[in-house]
C-alpha cells in the first residue's frame, strides 16, 4: 500500500526536537503538558473502559492498574511518552510515534528506566498506513494544531483504527478567547510554552474537527471541554470547549459482524 501525503509540518517538528531532553521536566516547557495529564488520561480510561467493556466489576485496585489489558493503542506525536507511559502501565500494547527521532529517542530512554515495554518509532501517521497497521484506539493529544492538513491527517487517523474501534484527539479551539488564553496568557504572559508554540490560525474548531471525522468515515461518540483551574493549578472537565478541548469517534464495524 501508498503511503498517503505527508501531513508533517517540518517547523514544528523542528520547534518540538529542541525540546527533546525536557520533555520530563514537569516545570519545564512541557509543564502544561503534565499539568492536563492526569484529566485527558482519566477521561481515555473511562472512554476505552465503557467502549470496550472492560468495567467488568472486580476489585477497582486490580482494575485500575490493567483497565487496559487487551487493547492495542497506538498514540500519535508521542513526544516523549507523557501519555503513552500511563497507557502501558494500565496493560495496554502501546505503539507511540512521533516524526522527530529526538524525541523517540528520549521516550525509549525513559521507557527502559521504567522497565516498560513500548513500541516507539521515528516514523508518521501516513507511514503505518502504508504498511497497513491498525490499532483497537488512536490517540492524537495536542497533535491536531500542529499538522499542515488536519482533514488528511483524519483520514490517516481513521485508516489506523480496526472496525468497531476509537480515535480521542485533544486540541485547542480557534476563538478569541482561546488566543488570550492559549497563547498570549500561555506563551507571553507566564510563560509556559515557548512563544510561538501555537499559531491561531492552525487551531481546530469543533465543527471543524467533526466535519474532518465524518469525512473519514467515523461517527462522533463525545466530547468535552478541558478548563485549567489556577487556584488549584488543576484541570478539569467542563462544558466550554472555548479553549481546549477533547472529542471521540468511532469506526464503525465492518457490515455483517
Amino acid at each position: 500500500m501508498r503511503d498517503a501525503a505527508s501531513t508533517v509540518d517540518p517547523r514544528e517538528i523542528e520547534r518540538f526536537s529542541a525540546l527533546a531532553d525536557r520533555w520530563w521536566d514537569s516545570d519545564g516547557p512541557m509543564r502544561p503538558l503534565h499539568r492536563l495529564n492526569p484529566v485527558r488520561l482519566a477521561f481515555i480510561k473511562d472512554q476505552f473502559c465503557r467502549h470496550f467493556r472492560h468495567d467488568d466489576g472486580t476489585d477497582r485496585t486490580q482494575r485500575d492498574r490493567l483497565a487496559l489489558t487487551g487493547l492495542s493503542i497506538l498514540d500519535i506525536g508521542c513526544g516523549a511518552g507523557l501519555a503513552s507511559e500511563p497507557l502501558a502501565r494500565m496493560g495496554a500494547a502501546v505503539t507511540g510515534v512521533d516524526p522527530s527521532a529526538e524525541n523517540i529517542a528520549v521516550a525509549r530512554h525513559h521507557a527502559g528506566e521504567g522497565s516498560l515495554t513500548i513500541d516507539y518509532r521515528a516514523t508518521t501517521a501516513e507511514t503505518l498506513v502504508g504498511a497497513g497497521e491498525t490499532f483497537d484506539a488512536v490517540l492524537a493529544l495536542e497533535v491536531l494544531e500542529h499538522v499542515s492538513d488536519v482533514t488528511a491527517f483524519v483520514a490517516s487517523c481513521a485508516a489506523l483504527i480496526r472496525p468497531g474501534g476509537l480515535l480521542i484527539a485533544s486540541t485547542i479551539n480557534r476563538t478569541a478567547k482561546s488566543w488570550a488564553l492559549a497563547i498570549v496568557g500561555a506563551e507571553y504572559v507566564l510563560r509556559w510554552l515557548p512563544r510561538g508554540t501555537h499559531a491561531y490560525d492552525k487551531l481546530v474548531k469543533p465543527d471543524e474537527l467533526a466535519t474532518a471525522l465524518r469525512a473519514a468515515g467515523l461517527t462522533r461518540r463525545d466530547e468535552t471541554g478541558v478548563m485549567y483551574v489556577p487556584l488549584v493549578d488543576r484541570w478539569r472537565l467542563t462544558t466550554d470547549m472555548d479553549v481546549n478541548y477533547m472529542m471521540v469517534a468511532a469506526r464503525p464495524m465492518a457490515a455483517g459482524t
